[in-house]
């Protein structure tokens, strides 16, 4: 007997997770127990990845040990800046992105080699990520690899990494919220990836690169750079109102609004717009806020939608001097805690994910040999 149908799985409940909560109805998300607000307000990004990982905030020497081996783990092998030194600069960082991750295990010493239950492997990704697509990023523009920064916390070796220099204190600051907001994000699209390898009892390295695929597809990673390129094919404010309603008019899509889940706006798109305000007014550059701003009024008149964590987050990497084709490699230098935060507890509690199809092709068709076909 056939059943209903979940067309993208919509609401079907596939696991149970102490990862991350959604209240999709009251605009909140929840890390382990923690509001988003309270975290991106008190906590760090390392604070953060702690949390997911082992399920509690990490005391002040738990803290301390997490930076210095983060910082300790960033260095890539040379065998892998071999591979990287060969492929085509005019490449998209995602795909190297996804290269590299799949090429970096087999290159790992003993204490993050690909295992089981790699909690070494979740922190050297998550350490050695930010220092790929800076190497890719200064090769690319034809400059030598970066100095190693030891000193510098996450978000700020992330920006030197990207820039050649570290961020202001609210720079890194405003870098720290955004990798937090984007840490995970329960079920979607490439953490689901990520715990189907994991249920195979593949590797940790196998399922972040599933993951790091999913991520590059446009209906999933990539959602900001389109918002910067509509902000930019406004140019001001008062072209805003007549081009959104022409695209509407031409059934496209305008990125950065609605949610599978959130049904009011979700909570990182609040956050990142005060820090958008942040960056613009300490950048003495008001612009993309403003369009921003009317971009909203335009959309929520015209369709009734609230933002999401997309339309807000482009306009913050692009002051922070981030190229747009690397604010998707930027969202999975974050959301690689997440991925790694879920392989973990599916290892833990393990059973292959094989959904069902509802087949819909005929069954009777006989066979008739190739001579005798119109």
């Amino acid at each position: 007997m056939a059943g209903e149908v979940q067309r993208g799985l919509e609401d079907v409940v596939a696991l149970e997770s102490q990862i991350c909560f959604i209240d999709g109805h009251g605009g909140r998300l929840i890390y382990r127990g923690y509001d988003i607000r309270e975290l991106a307000e008190q906590s760090t990004f390392e604070e953060v990845a702690y949390l997911l990982w082992y399920g509690r905030l990490p005391t002040r020497a738990q803290l301390d040990e997490l930076r210095t081996r983060l910082a300790r783990l960033r260095e890539i092998p040379a065998e892998l800046t071999g591979i990287l030194d060969r492929i085509p600069k005019e490449c998209a960082p995602m795909d190297v992105l996804r290269t590299a991750v799949s090429a970096l295990a087999h290159f790992e010493p003993a204490e993050t080699r690909p295992g089981a239950s790699s909690i070494g492997g979740a922190q050297r990704l998550t350490a050695v990520l930010p220092s790929i697509l800076g190497y890719f990023h200064r090769r690319r523009k034809g400059l030598p690899p970066l100095a190693p920064r030891p000193e510098l916390g996450h978000a700020q070796y992330l920006l030197y990494a990207l820039r050649d220099r570290e961020g202001s204190e609210l720079e890194g600051r405003a870098l720290d919220i955004a990798l937090i907001l984007h840490a995970d994000h329960e079920l979607n699209a490439s953490t689901f990836a990520a715990r189907v390898t994991a249920s195979t009892l593949s590797d940790l390295y196998s399922a972040v690169t599933s993951a790091v695929g999913t991520l590059k597809g446009p209906l999933h990673g990539g959602a900001n750079e389109r918002v910067m390129e509509l902000l930019n094919e406004c140019g001001t404010v008062d072209r805003v109102d007549a081009i959104v309603r022409g695209k509407l008019a031409r059934h496209e899509r305008i990125m950065g609004f609605g949610h599978r889940v959130y049904k009011v706006e979700d909570p990182r798109a609040t956050i990142l717009r005060d820090w958008s305000y942040r960056a613009g007014e300490a950048h003495h550059d008001l612009h993309y806020f403003e369009l921003l701003r009317e971009l909203e009024r335009v959309v929520h008149r015209e369709k009734g939608l609230y933002p999401n964590v997309d339309l807000y987050s482009g306009s913050v990497y692009t002051l922070l001097g981030i190229p747009s084709d690397l604010f998707t490699p930027v969202f999975a230098a974050s959301r690689v805690v997440g991925w790694t935060a879920h392989v973990l507890e599916e290892y833990q509690d393990l059973r292959l994910i094989r959904p069902t199809a509802q087949y819909i092709g005929p069954v009777d068709l006989r066979y008739a040999p190739v001579d005798q076909r119109a």
